[in-house]
């Protein structure tokens, strides 16, 4: 199995139907198993200025593949959907009972399933309790519309609270974190485009939590920082990430990729989903090159020694 998950967050926008089924099948045929989107996929390329595009395109690929459903986990994700057009992030869907119910329905119609296998929260909504949120999840999971609960974008404290309180209600509770991570680490306290949710990132406390929580999938978006790795004048690296530690930890990943006659990408992918814990890479794969990329460093085994080099960085 692949430790990897491709991100279709632009399919059915940016990148068009010919295009994202030819990847997808691609990615399946490697032995790709997890597909990651939104209902509000992607909003902000569409002209109605609402999202579901992704989660239609990829249910017109199902519908076109008999049989591959059984061979594919879906994710999705709930909260993110503008109101009206132009009203994100001020107001947004949220995380309601009333708001859950209705993006299930339309996320299950959307994408022609009768099951999610994994429905994130795809960032906190503190407009609404705690308690009402879980009870929503809790009751599509026991009705088998969802198979896994998990959380994008949530500070830890309120993950382990919707932990405790899913044990207290007797439900289904979150057993998935979806964070941005990579190899390369921003400044604490940044915020600019790069680091746009407060608590979006996976830190060294959500690694232990993890460790110590095995049932606590961990699953990176944006790995890659788009395409930054590969030196592109038009990717450049953000300003979060401008301090002396990234310098240090270019110069490894460089000397372990020209070790390896490979990418620094490829270096990443594997960093992320072999280490301990283990985190799945969430890549958005846009052309046949970038799934190259990651399933080269799906792939790509590193040594001990190796691990330790880029791990000692600071």
């Amino acid at each position: 199995m692949l430790n990897i998950a491709l991100g279709a967050m632009e399919y059915g926008t940016r990148i068009g139907e010919k295009e994202s089924f030819a990847l997808l099948d691609a990615y399946v045929d490697a032995g790709g198993e997890w597909i990651d989107t939104a209902n509000c996929y992607a909003f902000w390329q569409h002209p109605s200025g609402h999202g579901g595009q992704s989660e239609e395109l990829l249910g017109r690929w199902l519908a076109r593949r008999p049989g591959v459903r059984d061979r594919v986990k879906l994710a999705t994700k709930v909260g993110c959907e503008p109101l009206w057009p132009g009203s994100y992030p001020e107001h947004s869907e949220g995380l309601s009972a009333t708001a859950i119910d209705t993006a299930l329905e339309t996320s299950l119609r959307r994408l022609g399933v009768d099951h999610i296998d994994l429905y994130w929260a795809h960032r906190d909504d503190r407009s609404t309790p705690l308690e009402e949120t879980v009870a929503a999840f809790g009751k599509h999971a026991a009705a088998g519309t969802i198979g896994r609960i998990g959380l994008s974008n949530y500070a830890l404290w309120r993950a382990e609270r919707m932990h405790n309180l899913a044990i207290a209600q007797g439900v289904m509770g979150p057993t998935a974190l979806q964070l941005r991570y990579s190899y390369l680490q921003p400044r604490p306290f940044v915020r600019d485009h790069a680091h746009d949710h407060r608590f979006g990132w996976i830190t060294d406390e959500v690694l232990d939590y993890a460790t110590n929580n095995p049932a606590q999938q961990l699953f990176a978006y944006s790995p890659l920082m788009s395409g930054a790795y590969e030196s592109r004048p038009d990717r450049p690296i953000p300003q979060a990430f401008d301090h002396p530690g990234t310098t240090r930890r270019l110069e490894a990943l460089t000397d372990i990729a020209t070790t390896l006659n490979v990418t620094r990408s490829e270096v990443v992918i594997a960093w992320l989903a072999q280490g301990t814990p283990a985190i799945t890479p969430i890549i958005g794969i846009s052309n046949p090159t970038y799934l190259t990329t990651a399933l080269n460093g799906a792939h790509l085994e590193l040594t001990p020694n190796q691990r330790t080099q880029l791990d000692e960085v600071w």
